[in-house]
């Protein structure tokens, strides 16, 4: 039987704020490491995006923390591997935060440095950052992490696939030997198993196994497009959405699906490097919020996007590998929930999708020629190819 918030050892001021909030019930990998990080004991949880891992180390934080945040000199650090997951997590902690007379501050490349700058100069106690604008304020002498308690690593396994475990190790190098330590990762092994093993002190591991990302958590569609159809058959698709997010292998795909939508009708809008970080911020929360229907976006600028109820991911260029295609469709299989997810072919690529196939196994799905005025496109969810096939 699910606890709740308050049977975990967190304070009451605490518990009351998450209630104010509507959040009364932990989630599996909240109340299987908030126990033991109220403790002090140093947690490697291992659980995918969308699990709700943010509370279950932002909890601990802000009931652990014994120090005020001094100018510069925060209390807590919380490594991110993009600017969109630290604007998120920022914006999940602020308000608990306040409600215990703590505050939380975000350093991200892409932003203006000196209101960063000032927001540590202000006292923050828990700092959430991105490692390249962290080492940047390390070297121009703008934080001291001298009095930190906690450390946490974020999405460490993505740390790794971006390439940023050097700089997490030049930083973790800058911080105090005696402090509590947290982990999370959707896997333990490789490159973050040496991270583990270097820089964490008799950790307990947590794992939950009910949230990881199969492929039994969505509906997968493989639809055989020809190239002068393709977007209007990716059109058709999301007016049938509430909240339709595509992936594309380059910022300049990026841009160009997007105003090819547009011209189909569609409200969409791009994410990707080259964009300023206010304008990926504001199409992010217009999408989180509902009022934009349609994401376009590239493998690594979707790493920062973590929306629940999004109902069809389209892979409107076919992913580089298997790993990929699962990061890319779980998207619409956070926190529970199930969506559809459909992969646009064109014919030169069949052989790439069928060995993809084989790899999620997936290799029974039909990859079923469609044509952008097939009404079956307004519902993916409802249409089973499959079944049509076998009916056949």
């Amino acid at each position: 039987m699910t606890k709740k918030f308050d049977e975990l050892g967190l304070p009451d001021e605490l518990v009351r704020a998450l209630a104010e909030q509507g959040i009364t019930e932990p989630f599996p990998v909240q109340e299987l490491t908030i126990p033991d990080a109220v403790a002090g004991r140093d947690v490697c949880g291992k659980a995918k995006t969308g699990s709700g891992k943010t509370l279950a180390f932002g909890l601990p934080l802000l009931a652990r923390l014994r120090g005020a945040g001094e100018p510069s000199k925060p209390r807590a650090l919380v490594l991110v591997p993009t600017r969109e997951l630290a604007t998120q997590v920022t914006e999940a902690l602020a308000p608990l935060a306040e409600a215990i007379g703590r505050s939380v501050a975000a350093v991200y490349g892409g932003a203006n440095m000196e209101k960063q700058v000032k927001a540590l100069q202000d006292g923050a106690d828990i700092v959430i950052a991105t490692p390249g604008r962290m080492i940047d304020l390390l070297e121009r002498g703008d934080v001291d992490l001298g009095n930190l308690e906690a450390f946490v690593l974020d999405e460490a396994d993505r740390m790794a696939d971006m390439g940023f475990l050097p700089q997490v190790e030049w930083i973790l190098r800058r911080a105090p030997k005696e402090r509590q330590t947290m982990l999370f990762s959707a896997t333990l092994d490789g490159a973050v198993a040496g991270v583990i093993r270097n820089h964490l002190t008799d950790p307990v591991q947590h794992e939950v196994v009910s949230t990881t990302v199969t492929v039994d958590d969505m509906a997968h569609r493989f639809l055989q497009v020809h190239q002068m159809d393709k977007v209007k058959v990716a059109a058709a698709i999301a007016r049938g959405a509430e909240r339709c997010l595509i992936f594309v292998r380059t910022k300049r795909g990026a841009d160009r699906l997007t105003s090819d939508l547009r011209a189909e009708g569609v409200t969409a809008k791009a994410i990707h490097g080259d964009l300023r970080q206010q304008v990926r911020e504001r199409a992010l929360q217009q999408f989180a919020e509902g009022k934009l229907h349609v994401l376009v976006a590239t493998d690594v600028a979707a790493r920062g996007i973590h929306v629940d109820d999004i109902d069809v991911v389209i892979h409107f260029d076919p992913p580089a590998d298997h790993k990929s295609y699962l990061h890319r469709s779980g998207r619409t299989a956070r926190a529970g929930t199930s969506g559809v997810v459909a992969t646009l072919v064109l014919w030169n690529e069949e052989l790439e999708v069928r060995t993809l196939q084989k790899r999620v196994g997936l290799k029974d799905l039909p990859i079923v020629e469609v044509f952008s005025n097939d009404p079956r496109l307004a519902d993916l969810q409802a249409w089973d190819p499959a079944a049509d096939e076998a009916v056949a």
